[in-house]
């Protein structure tokens, strides 16, 4: 479930795009305040942030600079909230980092499309779309994987962890990296638990054949791809 974090002062507003953006499916977190947004953000990276250009304190626009120049969040997808609609100043917005733009009044169903397609294409392997690789296919609307039509049940970390590598074929990435784009940022675990997961994931694939499919560069890390 992504976690969406809305910055916005109005809290009519607020409450609104909260009831929305729950109603659909996410995870959110609400505060009025860039100060307070970055405190979440330092405690745990959010999916997304839907950001209101005026702000006390801070404006959107002034937090987008903060969060743009620091490597942790320099890709964090952003959504700014605005009641500017001049041409001028979403061309401003967007220069300065925000991925996209939405003017108020919106429409909830307008906005939660908005988040989906941004999310689509910042985060590809959280999708619901199926995956193949070889003789494995993935489905993760439904949870499912199978080796030429034959199921293998995964708990929950080897299934997301063999998501990962089927939507990022082609290249080796090390534990740090895994532990990152896997279990997720500011996640506290020892990189030698990637390697546990790892012989699982092994394991299962073993029983159908395909364990070569996971690729191992010593000292380096673990990639994935069809032999």
């Amino acid at each position: 479930m992504p976690t969406i974090l809305v910055v916005e002062d109005e809290s009519n507003i607020l409450r609104l795009i909260e009831f929305g953006l729950t109603q659909a499916g996410f995870d959110v977190i609400c505060v009025d305040s860039s100060e307070d947004a970055r405190r979440v953000i330092d405690d745990k990276l959010p999916d997304l942030v839907l950001l209101d250009w005026m702000l006390p304190t801070m404006s959107g626009v002034d937090f987008v600079k903060v969060l743009r120049a620091n490597n942790r969040t320099a890709d964090l997808p952003i959504i700014m909230l605005t009641a500017r609609g001049e041409e001028m100043d979403k061309e401003m917005g967007l220069n300065l980092g925000a991925d996209d733009y939405i003017t108020k009044p919106f429409s909830p169903r307008e906005l939660i499309a908005r988040i989906k397609a941004l999310l689509r294409r910042r985060t590809p392997h959280k999708s619901d779309h199926v995956v193949q690789v070889g003789k494995i296919t993935l489905n993760p609307a439904e949870y499912t994987v199978s080796v030429d039509g034959v199921l293998i049940n995964f708990a929950p970390t080897e299934f997301k962890l063999l998501h990962f590598f089927m939507t990022h074929t082609g290249r080796i990435y090390s534990r740090g990296e895994l532990l990152d784009l896997v279990w997720g940022d500011h996640v506290f675990i020892e990189e030698r638990t990637v390697d546990v997961h790892i012989r699982r994931l092994r394991r299962e694939l073993e029983v159908v054949g395909v364990s070569d499919y996971v690729q191992t560069v010593r000292g380096v890390g673990y990639g994935f791809g069809a032999v």
